[in-house]
């Protein structure tokens, strides 16, 4: 690719393809080599740039990549100021550092590993003014967390726990109290594991849900719950087909079966983007809180009939009898 623009390249990949050279320099260690001389050299220009700001607050959480091995990404915010413009207003810069594997995500293991690579890059952990994880026991914990051992060393490095994070765990244990919750969520779920299951399979669903892909929910991420349930609300009709279509063809017994129970069960996020956002602050929040409360009183009175009259227009749509049983 490289060859099509860059002459000295297109002379290089000339001369291996003439067998002029057997020793070409593209061989995957050699592309590994580069890519990590390349992270190292953006690294070093990082911590640069984190020197002459002096403080800085952690970042830090945990999750597993494609092979399911634990994965800790660092992160350091720090306020920015551009040195060649003394009349530059400061912003706050994120910097992301490392991605490290871990084999425990204990509070001892986790601080262990953030205090290596901080000695690693010549960080100074006293210049630490906060830390900021998510609400895991791990992190948060009052005598064994990450915050609690960063303040052993540096009293002054504050925690802050994530504002997102604290509604989706609010939002989550809310469902996990209510049968009906439970029972739908579990549902939506069992038609993404119905379809994912299988490449045929999948493809019956791409076939007839042409405007949004169905999608797993997180246990801890309200958001993705909301994604998977748009796609239900926004394609009932296409899903029940789907459904059907594999209920009538699937080779797999086990398959047509559930398809077929899904149907018939069938039958019969604003908020979290926005604490995430870099402009938000403790008196927005507290308003969006204050809005949220305002939106539950004004869905207490009149939110039920237009959530019916919503249900009533989808089972139509999908040509479903419509039946509300009485509380």
């Amino acid at each position: 690719m490289l060859a099509k623009f860059d002459p000295v390249i297109m002379e290089h990949v000339n001369r291996i393809q003439n067998k002029e050279i057997h020793v070409h320099y593209l061989g995957h260690r050699i592309q590994d080599e580069i890519i990590n001389m390349m992270a190292n050299e953006i690294k070093q220009k990082i911590i640069r740039n984190l020197q002459p700001a002096k403080y800085f607050m952690i970042i830090m959480d945990c999750t597993p990549d494609i092979g399911h091995s634990e994965q800790l990404g660092i992160l350091l915010r720090i306020v920015h100021m551009d040195e060649e413009n003394e009349y530059s207003t400061p912003t706050i810069q994120e910097y992301f550092l490392d991605f490290i594997t871990v084999d425990s995500t204990t509070g001892l293991n986790l601080s262990d590993v953030l205090m290596k690579q901080l000695k690693l890059y010549i960080i100074n952990i006293e210049n630490c003014r906060g830390q900021a994880y998510d609400n895991g026991s791990n992190m948060t914990g009052r005598y064994q967390g990450v915050q609690t051992r960063i303040l052993n060393i540096n009293s002054r490095a504050f925690f802050t726990p994530c504002e997102a994070h604290n509604l989706n765990i609010i939002l989550c244990d809310t469902t996990k109290n209510s049968t009906t919750a439970i029972t739908f969520f579990g549902v939506v779920r069992r038609v993404y594991t119905l379809f994912s299951a299988s490449t045929c399979r999948w493809s019956i669903i791409k076939k007839h849900c042409t405007v949004f892909t169905i999608k797993q929910w997180s246990e801890t991420r309200w958001e993705s719950r909301m994604n998977s349930v748009k796609v239900m609300r926004f394609q009932l009709s296409s899903i029940l087909n789907a459904l059907e279509e594999v209920s009538e063809t699937a080779n797999d017994l086990m398959a047509r079966s559930e398809a077929l129970s899904l149907s018939n069960e069938i039958e019969v996020n604003i908020v979290s983007k926005s604490t995430q956002d870099h402009n938000m602050d403790i008196n927005t929040s507290v308003k969006m809180v204050q809005s949220l409360i305002q939106f539950l009183q004004q869905y207490r009175e009149d939110g039920f009939n237009l959530a019916k009259i919503a249900a009533t227009k989808l089972a139509e749509d999908a040509d479903i009898a419509v039946a509300f049983k009485n509380p």
